[in-house]
């Protein structure tokens, strides 16, 4: 049963994935990737409940990111719904700038952004697991620094009864169809059908069926 109601606000948080070429000078882009998708998906079955999506992903950033602009690009905006895609920069940095975030300092920083969510807001929130995927090689070595972190995400999903889009095995499962590079040519950005698969896990996990 979809879970979205007449004029619903939905709100995209997170890094590059999300943010995936918006235009920063119009509030109502959704950029080209998963957003977009879920936006001509939800609207095309739904025309009628006028769902409104908003995207505020920002290339690059980390949690501790979405806490320094949360109070505007979240609080401010009022959503009814608050998807937050975030975690793989908060890996990255570990690999290519010797910046690393803890498990501990991840989850702290996550559990503050929900907290804050709901001390201001009447939002519903869907967490969106981080993945990666083993290409090129050197993506292998990652799973030590964000496999916990995803563990984090589904706890966090539990302990704050919020819908969890399970990512990470969803695309470990799609490489076995087509090869890594398919879904996530550098394994973390995706490609056109990444984006589908990940447009597709969260209508969903919100209970749109696209059949």
């Amino acid at each position: 049963m979809n879970r979205l109601q007449q004029g619903d606000v939905v709100l995209f948080q997170g890094d590059s994935i999300t943010d995936c070429g918006r235009d920063r000078n119009f509030s109502g882009s959704l950029g080209n990737g998963y957003p977009l998708l879920i936006d001509s998906l939800f609207g095309m079955k739904f025309p009628e409940l006028n769902v409104t999506f908003l995207n505020r992903g920002i290339s690059g950033n980390r949690v501790v990111d979405l806490n320094n602009r949360w109070q505007e690009d979240c609080l401010d905006l009022k959503p009814d719904w608050v998807s937050i895609y975030i975690g793989i920069n908060d890996t990255w940095r570990r690999y290519d700038s010797g910046d690393p975030t803890s498990t501990e300092d991840y989850k702290a920083g996550y559990r503050k952004l929900i907290e804050r969510t709901r001390e201001a807001l009447d939002a519903k929130l869907i967490l969106v697991e981080p993945f990666v995927l083993p290409h090129p090689e050197d993506r292998r070595a990652w799973r030590e620094d964000l496999d916990p972190k995803i563990t984090a995400v589904r706890e966090l999903a539990v302990e704050y009864g919020a819908l969890l889009v399970p990512l990470d095995g969803l695309f470990a499962a799609a490489s076995v169809r087509r090869e890594a590079a398919f879904w996530a040519p550098d394994g973390v950005h995706p490609s056109p059908a990444g984006h589908g698969l990940i447009a597709k896990a969260w209508l969903e996990t919100m209970g749109v069926s696209l059949g």
